[in-house]
């Protein structure tokens, strides 16, 4: 991967940024997806913001090698507080993380008031999906579009959320498959699915065998074991 060249990972996010976006790209690791977007022509100037050093010198350099200076700033900080309102940052991408972290860098951004909340999110979890599904519900974010793909025998999901001027409601099934994911029944969705249903009856067979018996957790774990075999009957 280089900074013309992007991942497949990246490449579908970047395909959700909007034209002559004005981007964040929080946790920007060597620039690539500011870089590749903006020589495409797709932004009209970007933020890629690192929290540790050494990937911030590689994002610098990579944006001067392709002279994009003028339109790209790259910003040591902690998650949102690479950005300002006075940037005018309409998107956000965060990839390649947990989506507790995910949920964390949104919370805190939001709290120090680093979010407009007029701003398309384009969140890659690497796992952890329904706890960031709601953090969006409670702050009114509406997921607008997600997709699942397969790289290097990792399966990612990406979800897409902009603000709703109304209260957003979905049920605990959506929260946990994605309410645009589990109306598309594509092989990548069920394949991610069956893992997660073996992996829940691994799971319960150690709640099981444990001396004093975790009852919440058995019920939530088999609760969601039930939904997922519901889910993979509906699709399959």
């Amino acid at each position: 991967m280089n900074e013309q060249l992007l991942s497949k990972r990246l490449e579908q996010v970047g395909r959700f940024v909007p034209k002559d976006a004005r981007l964040a790209d929080i946790g920007s690791d060597h620039a690539y997806l500011p870089v590749a977007l903006m020589l495409k022509g797709v932004l009209s100037y970007a933020i890629a913001g690192e929290v540790v050093k050494g990937p911030y010198q590689s994002a610098k350099r990579q944006v001067e090698k392709q002279h994009l200076q003028h339109v790209i700033d790259v910003r040591l900080a902690d998650g949102l507080e690479a950005i300002t309102l006075a940037d005018k940052i309409d998107t956000i991408t965060i990839a390649g993380m947990g989506g507790s972290l995910i949920r964390s860098i949104l919370e805190n951004g939001n709290q120090k008031k680093r979010l407009a909340h007029r701003e398309r999110l384009i969140l890659q979890p690497n796992i952890g999906e329904k706890t960031l599904r709601e953090w969006l519900v409670a702050h009114r974010y509406k997921i607008v579009d997600e997709t699942i793909l397969t790289e290097n025998q990792k399966i990612y999901e990406i979800i897409v959320a902009e603000p709703s001027d109304t209260a957003v409601v979905y049920t605990p099934q959506d929260l946990l498959f994605g309410p645009i994911l589990r109306q598309q029944h594509t092989p990548t969705l069920v394949e991610k699915w069956s893992r997660e249903a073996k992996q829940r009856e691994y799971v319960l067979t150690q709640l099981q065998q444990a001396a004093t018996l975790n009852q919440e957790k058995y019920d939530q774990t088999k609760q969601e074991l039930d939904w997922i075999m519901e889910e993979l009957a509906t699709w399959s």
